[in-house]
C-alpha cells in the first residue's frame, strides 16, 4: 500500500461512481453521460434531479409523480420558523440553512432505519428522504430573506415549479419568465460536479450511517467556504471593487504581482473554460438582451476574462461556474450572500445522489495519516517543566 502523502489528496480515487463525469482538457461535463450543456437547454431542475437520483431520464409520468411530491413537500413546520426567527439576522444564510436543515430529521424523523444498517437497498426510504430535503431547503432558503428582515416569510405555492416557486417566495411576485428560465438552468449548471470537497464530505457523512439530514448539514458547512461554494459571492465583491472595464487592467496587474486570488477563475478540473461558465455567460447575454443594455459589471467581467486570457490562459486558468453565476443573481435582484445558498439548494440534489450511491455498497472512511509529530516521550511533572 502507497503512503505516499499528497495534499488535499489532489488525484487520489476515493469511490467509483456512475453519477457524472468531466473531462478537464476538452471541457465537458456530463450527467449520466449528458452533457450539461444540452441539460440545460432542453431539460428541468425536477427532470435532472430525478436523472441523477435514479440514473436515467424519467418517463413523463414519473416526472410528473416526482414534480408533484415536490410541490407536496414545501411547506415546513412551524417550530422550524421559531428556529429561524430567533437566530441572529447577521449572520450568514449560509450558517443558518445549515442549522436548519440539520433540525429537519428532529421534526420528520426517518433515520431510525438507519440505525439497522440501511444497504441501499430501501429505495423507498431513500427516495422520500431526497424529496423532501430537497422540496425543503429552497423553502428555508426564501423564507430567510424575509426572516432576517423583520417580516414573516411568504407561503409557497404548489402551481408553480420549482425554479419559479423559489423565486416567487423571495419576493411574494410572479416571476418573469426570463427569471424562471435563468434560475432553472442555473439549478441544472449546479446539481453536480463529481467528488468535490462538499461532495466528498456528504460520503463520509454518509458512510457512517448518520441521518441524511445530517449528511447534507455536513455539505452546506464545506460549500460554505470561499474556495468552494462561497467564490460566486467573492466574485461579484471583485467586480464592484473594479467598478469600470476601464480600470479592470491596471486592477488586475496589481493583483498578479502581488500573487493575489482572481476569484472565479481557475478550476483544479479544467484546463479550459468551465462549460458551466459558457452556459451562463450566454444567459448573462440573453438577460441584458432583454434588459436593452449589458449591466456595467457584465461589462467589466467580459473585459477582465479578456485580460485573464491573456494574462492566465497559457496556465490553463479560465472562469469557472463562479464567475458569472454571481452576475446574474445581482441582475435579479438577488442579496449576494444568498448566492451560496442558491448553490446549496441545487447540489443538494447531487449530494443525495452520492448518498444512495455510498449506502448502496457502503464502507466508512477511515485514510490513514503520516505522522510528523515527536516520538516516544516520558511525562515531566508540572515542577519539573
Amino acid at each position: 500500500m502507497s503512503s505516499e502523502y499528497l495534499p488535499g489528496l489532489a488525484g487520489v480515487p476515493a469511490t467509483k461512481s456512475n453519477i457524472s463525469s468531466i473531462d478537464g482538457e476538452k471541457g465537458i461535463l456530463a450527467y449520466r453521460g449528458y452533457n450539461i450543456k444540452e441539460l440545460a437547454e432542453k431539460s428541468t431542475f425536477e427532470e435532472t434531479a430525478l436523472l441523477l437520483l435514479d440514473g436515467r431520464l424519467p418517463l413523463q409520468h414519473e416526472l410528473d409523480d416526482f414534480d408533484r411530491q415536490l410541490r407536496s413537500e414545501r411547506r415546513l413546520k412551524y417550530k422550524i420558523r421559531s428556529i429561524m426567527k430567533n437566530l441572529p439576522t447577521s449572520g450568514h444564510p449560509m450558517e443558518m440553512l445549515q442549522t436548519a436543515v440539520a433540525s429537519l430529521g428532529m421534526f420528520y424523523g426517518g433515520e431510525e432505519v438507519l440505525s439497522d444498517g440501511i444497504d441501499g437497498n430501501d429505495i423507498d426510504y431513500i427516495h422520500s428522504m431526497s424529496v423532501k430535503i430537497i422540496s425543503r431547503m429552497a423553502t428555508i432558503v426564501a423564507m430567510w430573506e424575509h426572516v432576517r428582515n423583520g417580516y414573516d416569510p411568504i407561503e409557497p405555492r404548489s402551481d408553480l415549479s420549482h425554479a419559479a416557486n423559489f423565486l416567487y417566495m423571495l419576493d411574494g411576485k410572479d416571476p418573469d419568465p426570463l427569471a424562471v428560465k435563468v434560475m432553472d438552468a442555473c439549478l441544472v449548471l449546479h446539481a453536480e460536479h463529481t467528488i468535490n470537497a462538499s461532495t466528498f464530505a456528504a460520503m463520509v457523512c454518509s458512510s457512517t450511517l448518520a441521518s441524511p439530514f445530517l449528511v447534507i448539514a455536513a455539505a452546506i458547512g464545506t460549500l460554505a467556504g470561499p474556495l468552494h461554494g462561497g467564490a460566486n459571492q467573492r466574485v461579484v465583491e471583485m467586480l464592484q471593487k473594479i467598478g469600470r472595464p476601464e480600470k479592470a487592467k491596471a486592477w488586475l496587474d496589481q493583483q498578479l504581482a502581488e500573487n493575489k486570488v482572481i476569484w472565479g477563475m481557475g478550476h483544479r478540473e479544467y484546463k479550459t473554460k468551465d462549460p458551466r461558465a459558457i452556459v451562463l455567460q450566454k444567459l448573462m447575454v440573453e438577460w441584458g438582451e432583454k434588459q436593452g443594455n449589458l449591466s456595467p459589471q457584465f461589462e467589466t467581467a467580459l473585459k477582465l476574462e479578456e485580460l485573464c486570457e491573456d494574462a492566465l490562459g497559457p496556465k490553463g486558468v479560465y472562469p469557472n461556474v463562479d464567475y458569472y453565476s454571481g452576475i446574474l443573481y445581482t441582475e435579479m435582484g438577488i442579496a449576494p450572500d444568498q448566492f451560496t445558498p442558491i448553490f446549496a439548494i441545487s447540489r443538494v440534489a447531487g449530494w443525495l445522489t452520492h448518498w444512495r450511491e455510498q449506502l448502496s455498497d457502503n464502507r466508512i472512511f477511515r485514510p490513514t495519516q503520516i505522522y510528523t509529530g515527536e516520538g516516544a516521550r516520558a511525562y515531566t511533572e508540572m515542577s519539573r517543566r
